[in-house]
């Protein structure tokens, strides 16, 4: 027996152990993933969510005043009632109720079932901007996390280059001045690895906020990245899930200051139906009428007809909704003209950013083809020895500044290329074709 709690003791132990390990376990994790966990864990979808299901809530209540309601009651007195009350006593009572024509609450139901379709839209374009959120995020994170890699190899060649500038300085064969830009240089490498270790531990943080996994548990895997679909804004866009969202919230507004504005004007229909079981128990109301006594039994029914005359609280209120309607359908429209600017800017840019991805890449080329050549002249010489007016031949302080000039051009390309896939996803949600790369993702 004691040996077996001895075991539970250890398991128990053991398991607390990876519990407390567990938020420091770091691991691959694909961009789908990420784009998956940010859509369950935003709030803003969550919220989303719920006002679908209020707004189908809405447009069911709004079809529901046709089927009868059912009510059930009892009015039996608690002390021995005097007098006449003016109310028949009863047992229970039981009553239906059900609107069976109105022009209004056709226009009402229709405000529904469009502030449903306005409420799904929003769904749409609340995940569609976590989407768009998260894999900025990750590919930045991908990105800064292989221009740290090239940092660290930039700080250590920058170390060596100070060595090597200084070792010559004190040979006298350097001046001062070159040990001092050695410095200089290394020190502004130093600031880049600074800087780039800060967005990464800002960048991890943000990815475990949208995700909810644990602070520095996900390792950006680059091979899930897919290509980002090329658009250009000339091409018009497609259905903009925020702009449809705005569009038809404009519609229901419009919908329910209609329903407003004629139930100053038209009548209704109602119907209702009553039975209640009388009693004499104490009470004395039987007195008070011919026969002596109050019928057991009692039922009505009728068909009311509301024929509006003067009620001047509901015409405040129609010209409340055709406010609230005015102001929608001005916002829808707004919407539209920020989403076209922002397509314009964005495909300006985007042209700019392709020119600078290309120039980036190319200087990357042409850094690495000098790392190359630097490299084979010191291996080989330069082929021209000592003779007069041959160029000097080339030393490892040389060496070391084409590695550093190498490392630099590399994160200035992949910087040039985050910034044009940033764009780009901008661009792709702004017309619309956000779904596009979600199917990009979902396919990797």
């Amino acid at each position: 027996m004691t040996h077996r709690l001895h075991l539970r003791e250890l398991w128990a132990l053991a398991l607390l152990a990876v519990a407390v390990r567990a938020p420091a376990l770091r691991g691959q994790v694909s961009l789908a993933t990420v784009v998956e966990l940010a859509q369950r864990n935003s709030t803003e979808v969550r919220m989303a969510q719920a006002d679908v299901e209020k707004a189908r809530a809405i447009l069911t209540e709004s079809k529901d005043v046709v089927i009868p309601s059912l009510l059930f009651s009892t009015g039996l007195p608690v002390f021995p009632e005097i007098g006449f009350t003016g109310t028949p006593p009863s047992l229970w009572s039981g009553s239906v109720q059900s609107l069976i024509f109105s022009i209004p609450q056709k226009r009402y139901v229709s405000a529904a079932r469009f502030g449903l379709q306005a409420a799904i839209a929003k769904l749409k374009d609340e995940s569609e901007q976590v989407a768009l959120d998260a894999s900025t995020a990750y590919i930045e994170f991908d990105t800064i996390e292989r221009d740290l890699a090239a940092a660290h190899e930039q700080q250590e060649d920058a170390d060596r280059l100070v060595a090597i500038v200084q070792e010559r300085t004190e040979a006298g064969v350097d001046p001062l001045s070159e040990l001092l830009e050695a410095r200089l240089r290394a020190e502004e490498v130093k600031l880049r690895q600074e800087q780039l270790e800060a967005r990464t531990a800002t960048l991890a943080k943000e990815l475990a906020t949208l995700t909810g996994l644990p602070m520095g548990s996900i390792v950006p895997d680059h091979a899930s990245i897919p290509e980002i679909p090329r658009v250009q804004g000339e091409e018009g866009p497609a259905r903009v899930p925020g702009l449809d969202a705005a569009e038809l919230e404009a519609k229901s507004k419009q919908k329910t200051a209609l329903g407003d504005r004629e139930t100053n004007y038209l009548p209704q229909l109602s119907f209702g139906a009553q039975y209640y079981r009388g009693t004499n128990l104490l009470n004395s109301e039987g007195k008070y009428f011919a026969t002596g006594t109050l019928p057991t039994n009692n039922f009505f029914s009728g068909i009311s007809i509301s024929v509006p005359l003067f009620d001047m609280e509901h015409r405040a209120k129609a010209r409340e909704s055709a406010a609230d309607a005015l102001r929608a359908k001005v916002e829808a429209e707004d919407a539209e003209k920020q989403n076209d600017l922002q397509i314009a800017t964005l495909n300006a840019s985007l042209r700019e950013l392709d020119t600078m991805a290309e120039i980036a890449d190319l200087k990357r080329q042409i850094a690495g083809e000098r790392l190359k050549t630097v490299t084979t002249e010191l291996q080989s010489g330069n082929g021209a020895g000592n003779a007069p007016g041959a160029p000097a031949q080339l030393t490892p302080k040389e060496e070391q500044g084409a590695r550093i000039d190498e490392r630099q051009k590399y994160q200035d390309a992949q910087d040039a290329a985050f910034e044009l896939a940033k764009a780009r996803l901008s661009l792709l949600r702004a017309l619309g074709h956000m779904e596009d790369w979600l199917a990009e993702l979902r396919g990797k």
